[in-house]
């Protein structure tokens, strides 16, 4: 590598950066203010880790940010900022089929 950074990276950390802003200037009482301060912390980490982030670990980041911060209309477009810019990072893995041969989901 070059040394550049990679510009999904980079998106990532200006969305996080552009909702953590936004976080802070909310006023109200949001009871999981510190879930969401805390995912949105290992959000920017992984922006700027080196690595390419794990696609499964940016999903679950996401949802615990986004349902700590429930429906704060304020935060919606900042939010599905972060949504897109982990979006670039691809799908995380699916799950296999079952083949027929190894257990499957009990219904």
């Amino acid at each position: 590598m070059t040394g550049e950074a990679d510009p999904r990276g980079v998106r990532l950390g200006a969305a996080v950066s552009r909702l953590r802003r936004e976080l802070a200037a909310v006023r109200g009482e949001l009871l999981d203010r510190g879930i969401a301060e805390e995912e949105l912390a290992a959000l920017a980490a992984m922006a700027v880790g080196g690595l390419p982030p794990e696609p499964r670990r940016l999903r679950r980041s996401l949802l615990l940010v986004a349902g700590a911060i429930g429906s704060v209309s304020a935060l919606a477009a900042a939010l599905g900022a972060v949504r897109e810019a982990i979006d670039d990072f691809g799908d995380a893995p699916r799950p296999r089929p079952c083949s027929g041969t190894e257990p499957g989901p009990v219904p």
